[in-house]
């Protein structure tokens, strides 16, 4: 009796080791049955000023009034102190930014998405974004309410980006075959992407609402196994010296490790000048980073910078 049950046993966990095994697989290869797009792995670059010096200021102004970003911030009831700063802070500098929370919470205003599933919780935010904006945004931005994100700066680099055609962008990590935008350094859409998007949501066997059997992947590489399908394909964006500009850590931590790594550049060694987010911030860290990004001002210096992107009309921002 006990060796049959011992083969009962053995045989439950090699069975349950095989089940997840063939759904590990199953996540890292979708996608690649169909060769149709044979992708190499691209790094977007910002345009460098001395392209955009070349622009007459007339149409450096018409380029800086038709670029209309949409923000949109995942939210849950616990995250209400991020919540307050993220909302006090940088998404004043979204031409329109909304947020989208897990449940009703009565002291923001939000989105309910009805769900505590992040996967979910972004399906339904892209699907409402497109189907109420798709007329009005051409790139759509997503985060998480520990990100700080420039704005003006992720206009920059879109400058030269067609929306018409399909960027998925941010800061690329690789898994297995599969390779995405991490949902920590924020996440950008084409209007083309969301077009993509859009119509593979209603398509459970290529963009399902649910994961594996066994565990769940997160939803940032949910997001990409279904752009894939749809011929999208993960572009990771740096500056024109190859810095990344989407970060997925802190300032302060992007210092202490080049103090340690590169103590005599350390702040060559940290970041980009145009760098686009940072993540992992506290609510305190997010007017820091307010404060030093739009209000400190060394009076006597001017910046000639070659483009100025106004504010969406009405906003209260920096």
């Amino acid at each position: 009796m006990l060796s049959e049950s011992s083969s009962f046993l053995k045989g439950v966990m090699l069975g349950s080791i095989f089940c997840a095994l063939i759904t590990m697989l199953g996540h890292i290869k979708i996608g690649h049955g169909n060769r149709m797009h044979d992708h190499k792995h691209h790094h977007l670059q910002a345009p460098n000023k001395e392209d955009i010096l070349k622009i007459s200021e007339d149409e450096r102004m018409e380029l800086s009034k038709s670029f209309q970003v949409y923000c949109i911030i995942l939210v849950k009831p616990k995250d209400v102190s991020l919540w307050a700063a993220v909302k006090e802070t940088w998404t004043k500098h979204c031409d329109k930014a909304e947020f989208f929370s897990s449940e009703n919470v009565k002291v923001f205003e939000s989105i309910n998405m009805e769900t505590n599933d992040m996967w979910l919780m972004m399906r339904k935010a892209y699907k409402y974004a497109f189907d109420k904006y798709r007329d009005q945004y051409n790139w759509f931005f997503l985060a998480r309410p520990t990100t700080f994100a420039i704005i003006e700066n992720l206009k920059y680099f879109l400058l030269k980006k067609d929306p018409s055609q399909p960027f998925y962008l941010g800061h690329t990590v690789k898994s297995g075959d599969l390779e995405y935008v991490s949902v920590e350094g924020g996440i950008v859409l084409s209007i083309e992407s969301m077009k993509r998007l859009n119509s593979l949501l209603s398509v459970p066997e290529k963009c399902p609402e649910q994961g594996g059997m066994i565990w769940k992947i997160s939803e940032d590489k949910q997001l990409a196994v279904c752009l894939k399908y749809a011929g999208v394909f993960a572009e990771n964006a740096e500056d024109s010296e190859g810095k990344d500009v989407f970060n997925t850590k802190s300032v302060g931590l992007f210092i202490k490790e080049a103090m340690t790594n590169q103590p005599n550049q350390v702040v060559e060694g940290c970041c980009s000048d145009m760098a686009v987010t940072f993540n992992g911030l506290t609510p305190n860290q997010m007017h820091v980073m307010m404060y030093g990004v739009y209000r400190l001002r060394a009076f006597g210096h001017i910046f000639n910078d070659a483009l100025v992107f106004l504010p969406p009309n009405g906003s209260d921002n920096d």
